[in-house]
């Protein structure tokens, strides 16, 4: 991708471009999968772990991000689509392989909705799937032939 691709995806979300959150955004599209911060981290070992969290943090609250408990202690982050804005109803649904412990964003499935009691309100969903993921199934499968 192009640093302009970049650009506009922080101008649209109303956050000031800087060199360290261009990096950060650049780390997490090229991953093409959610990241932990200690994986960004890893991918960025010029970058001080406070100002990677600072700038997750600040992407969060312009929904450029969303952040997923996959249950393992360590919350992941992915790029929203262009037409996310976190609400209630842009929620999908992940997967976390149990394997490699990798998650996915399956946007195309949708959280199920839950019909709450009265008086309850509702302002997020963390639906997650778990299981062995297809690259993880094929190493199964290739070990036991």
């Amino acid at each position: 991708m192009e640093e302009n691709t970049y650009l506009e995806l922080l101008a649209k979300r109303e956050i000031q471009p800087t060199a360290i959150r261009l990096l950060v955004l650049k780390a997490m599209m090229q991953a093409g999968q959610s990241v932990s911060l200690a994986d960004l981290e890893d991918r960025l070992d010029t970058v001080d772990r406070s100002s990677i969290f600072r700038t997750l943090t600040l992407f969060l609250s312009h929904h450029l991000i969303h952040s997923i408990d996959d249950g393992t202690g360590s919350f992941k982050y992915a790029v929203c689509s262009s037409s996310c804005s976190c609400e209630v109803n842009d929620l999908h649904t992940h997967f976390h392989c149990e394997k490699c412990n990798r998650t996915f964003c399956f946007t195309n499935i949708p959280t199920p909705m839950v019909k709450l009691p009265e008086g309850f309100s509702l302002h997020s969903i963390n639906y997650v799937l778990k299981g062995i993921c297809p690259d993880c199934a094929a190493k199964e499968h290739q070990k036991g032939l």
